[in-house]
């Protein structure tokens, strides 16, 4: 169980890789990879050992409660899309206090991150509107979090 757990959590690593790059060059975070990050969680769960009361309850209200907010913030223009599904992908694996962990090192990265892009922009006399690639950040902070758990390595005897 240890070691599945432990792989499912560097599949989720490399997803994140996979989602940061991908806003980076894209600007999108595809609903497939989302999908498929959120699809992990009860596998997830299953080689934690989790119990579904109130453990696995307790973590799906509180990745509902977390995209009925972020999905305002959508709404208000305030994340894109691809963030929210991410964010809230993200909510069914961590649990809710290494999430509000997570959003502060996501807000300290993205506003480097803005910093960064303006700065670039400056400089190279564009009129556009900046887009900042906010998966970048959203995946320093869940990389931040789950960080301890993958350094962590299965040691058997």
């Amino acid at each position: 169980m240890i070691l599945m757990q432990y792989g499912l959590l560097v599949a989720l690593a490399l997803a994140l890789v996979f989602a940061a790059a991908s806003d980076i060059h894209r600007r999108k975070i595809g609903n497939g990879l989302n999908a498929a990050i959120a699809l992990g969680a009860p596998f997830f769960w299953w080689a934690s050992g989790m119990a579904l009361w109130p453990d696995v309850a307790w973590q799906l209200g509180f990745a509902v409660l977390a995209f009925a907010i972020l999905a305002g913030m959508f709404a208000a223009k305030l994340m894109g899309g691809g963030d929210v599904k991410l964010l809230t992908a993200l909510a069914l694996w961590i649990e809710p206090l290494a999430f509000m962990q997570l959003l502060v090192i996501m807000a300290l990265v993205g506003g480097l991150l803005a910093a960064l892009v303006f700065t670039i922009k400056v400089m190279r006399k564009r009129k556009a509107r900046p887009s900042v690639p906010y998966g970048v950040a959203i995946a320093a902070g869940a990389l931040w979090v789950l960080a301890p758990k993958l350094l962590a390595v299965p040691v058997f005897a």
